[in-house]
């Protein structure tokens, strides 16, 4: 395997090992009888499905190895992992690759206007379960990936390939299940906190425009989105420029700003390349500490909200209070 950075080698090998290993591992520690032992099972789970779905953004980027086939065949076996393989790697590299080159969310499910077109009853189901932290916006995305080749226009071959993966999951998981219920349920709560960090991730890393489009339609060339635009309207979530642990929790993936500005640079390499270019006082940081309050605060308003909010300047205290924040942005549901 021919890596792009040659300091990449062995962090990657690192990291990849540990997904790969820690997935299997961290299932198998949540059947047996010790809780203590299903808690480490819980949070490798977790951090092994954050890890593969930060991996296929890095593949989608081209940013571990040289050649595009493997960075493409390895992001699928990533999308295995945490379940994003309805859609297939070259369509969410696509749609990711809009958002940095178009400078705007380019989403596929609009979900803001099927709710507010929805029945009432629907309507308010989910707002209540956001309400209360269960992530619905973004099991309707998944929905929706699963759906799309069912309506008039899909191919046979498509609808094929999503009723097998379908039946080798759903089978994998009533295996588990017949096995160990309690690993089941376990796993269902890990699958929710790993979608609630890559939510989190993505709803205060920018101010965008989105727009809803499924197939390659251009945006409306309504502004100037040139690079100074991308970086005022980029924010970097990071838990704290020093905090090497934590962010690693998320791949470095916080350093949003250094990620915009060289997308190809690998996750090992972003917390230097962020010093480099703005030092220790840029402006677009924002640590996750003033942002918990904005998500807890908006998580019910940002399901049915037009725009994202504000960030004010950093000598202002609560900066990130009105910070809406976006919903149903995920590169992992895209077609």
């Amino acid at each position: 395997m021919s890596f792009r950075a040659p300091d990449g080698v062995a962090p990657n090998i690192a990291a990849l090992t540990f997904t790969l290993v820690g997935y299997p591992v961290g299932i198998a520690l949540l059947t047996v009888p010790s809780w203590a032992l299903n808690a480490v099972g819980f949070v490798l789970l977790t951090l092994t499905l954050v890890w593969s779905a930060y991996y296929i953004h890095e593949f989608a980027h081209q940013a571990i190895f040289r050649n595009p086939a493997l960075n493409e065949r390895w992001g699928t076996l990533m999308s295995w992992l945490n379940g994003s393989c309805y859609a297939r790697f070259g369509d969410l590299r696509r749609k990711h690759m809009r958002h940095h080159v178009e400078r705007a969310d380019v989403i596929t499910f609009d979900a803001r206007g099927f709710l507010l077109a929805a029945p009432s009853w629907l309507r308010r189901g989910v707002l209540a379960l956001e309400w209360a932290y269960f992530p619905a916006v973004e099991f309707l995305m998944r929905g929706f990936v699963v759906a799309l080749p069912f309506k008039p226009g899909g191919s046979n071959a498509t609808r094929a390939r999503i009723v097998g993966i379908a039946l080798l999951r759903f089978g994998a998981f009533a295996a588990l299940g017949w096995y160990s219920p309690k690993a089941l349920v376990l796993y269902f709560i890990a699958y929710l906190a790993f979608v609630t960090v890559l939510r989190f991730a993505d709803c205060f890393q920018h101010t965008y425009d989105a727009y809803p489009i499924l197939g390659d339609a251009p945006i409306p060339n309504d502004k100037v989105r040139d690079r100074a635009y991308e970086q005022a309207n980029t924010f970097s979530n990071v838990v704290g420029l020093d905090s090497f642990w934590l962010n690693l929790l998320w791949l470095n993936f916080g350093y949003h700003n250094a990620h915009h500005e060289r997308p190809t640079v690998p996750w090992h390499r972003l917390p230097a390349y962020h010093r480099e270019l703005y030092g220790d006082g840029y402006r677009q940081v924002v640590p996750v500490s003033q942002l918990l309050k904005a998500f807890h605060r908006h998580r019910v308003t940002r399901v049915l909200s037009g725009d994202y909010g504000e960030v004010r300047d950093p000598e202002v205290p609560g900066r990130a209070d009105g910070f809406v924040g976006a919903v149903g942005v995920s590169f992992l549901t895209a077609v």
